[in-house]
């Protein structure tokens, strides 16, 4: 699609600086940017690249001075960053086409209702009584359990499996692979030390606005629900056990385990590799470092923890500090 630089400051509430009518098809870094192309600059650091950049057009913040001449045509806006992310999603918006499809070789059960301009690929199986919202896009190979009720404009990408009995809000996000409904890990030992399995007949209750990314499991309850509220955003190759609760907004990188029964407050920042034990509390607004083990409750909000067994972070660095002084002894 191709905007010139007026089309885009309109968009943007921008102010155009330089040639109204340069046109770009496609988005760069700054320091990779060429002609046709959009490129924006936030950080101090990539200024350098603003002077020798080839893109036609350039988003930078109203306060940016130049301190040499500049080629591509300056939108000024409010803020450059988040001045490209609303244009990558006009973007995004622009090229959606909402359109009823249903795929010959999908297979929907008659008891199903499915909303306006729902779009179904091929090799989908839809079980009785599930509920789909409108202008929600499911790809190829999605199997969806009987009774799941999903909401509108959501997009089920390839090769996702969602069980019986779920519940999925509005426009939420499933990458490929993702599994969401599964039995937790749930066994009882037995006095001849063998493990009786625990049947899970709860469910998994996602709000509106969540992205799970692929391949990560959500498992369903033993009783009641294992709840990801709205907001939250899970990266790839995470496990959400059995009756856990993420907050609403929290965000969280890959390989991310959280164990059963734990619950995770509202705004979280949990980094890459992160354990968490079962049965406990994360306050509101903590931040947990990569590769960290939580072992214990965070009850006091906006703590940063460091380490295994997870720490505050003053009390984790002045510890790594004695650390590495009494390995040069």
């Amino acid at each position: 699609m191709e905007l010139t630089a007026r089309q885009l400051a309109e968009v943007l509430h921008g102010t155009v600086e330089g040639d109204a009518q340069a046109k770009v098809t496609t988005f760069a870094k700054i320091e990779h940017g060429k002609p046709g192309q959009l490129c924006f600059f936030a950080n101090p650091k990539y200024e350098k690249y603003v002077y020798t950049s080839r893109a036609s057009v350039l988003l930078v913040n109203r306060d940016f001075q130049p301190k040499a001449p500049v080629t591509p045509t300056l939108i000024r806006v409010d803020d450059a960053y988040a001045a490209l992310a609303d244009l990558l999603k006009y973007m995004s918006e622009l090229k959606k086409q909402y359109h009823r499809r249903r795929s010959l070789r999908s297979r929907i059960a008659w008891s199903a209702k499915l909303g306006s301009k729902v779009n179904v690929g091929d090799f989908v199986t839809i079980g009785k009584d599930c509920r789909i919202g409108d202008c929600t896009v499911i790809h190829d190979n999605v199997t969806i359990g009987a009774g799941t009720k999903i909401g509108s404009h959501c997009i089920i990408y390839p090769g996702v499996h969602i069980f019986p009995g779920m519940v999925i809000g509005d426009r939420v996000i499933l990458h490929a692979g993702c599994i969401i409904g599964d039995d937790g890990f749930g066994n009882a030992p037995q006095p001849d030390g063998s493990w009786r399995k625990i049947e899970h007949v709860g469910n998994v209750i996602i709000g509106n606005d969540v992205e799970v990314g692929s391949n990560t499991t959500i498992d369903r309850a033993p009783m009641e629900s294992t709840i990801i509220a709205d907001g939250v955003r899970i990266d790839n190759l995470c496990q959400i056990a059995h009756n856990v609760v993420v907050g609403k907004n929290t965000v969280m990188a890959a390989q991310t385990g959280i164990a059963g029964s734990t619950k995770i407050g509202e705004g979280c920042i949990i980094a890459g590799q992160v354990g968490i034990v079962g049965h406990i509390t994360l306050a509101d607004h903590t931040t947990v470092a990569a590769q960290a083990g939580v072992i214990g409750n965070v009850r006091k909000p906006g703590q940063t923890i460091f380490g295994t067994p997870a720490i505050q972070h003053k009390t984790f660095l002045k510890a790594y500090a004695k650390f590495k002084q009494s390995g040069e002894e």
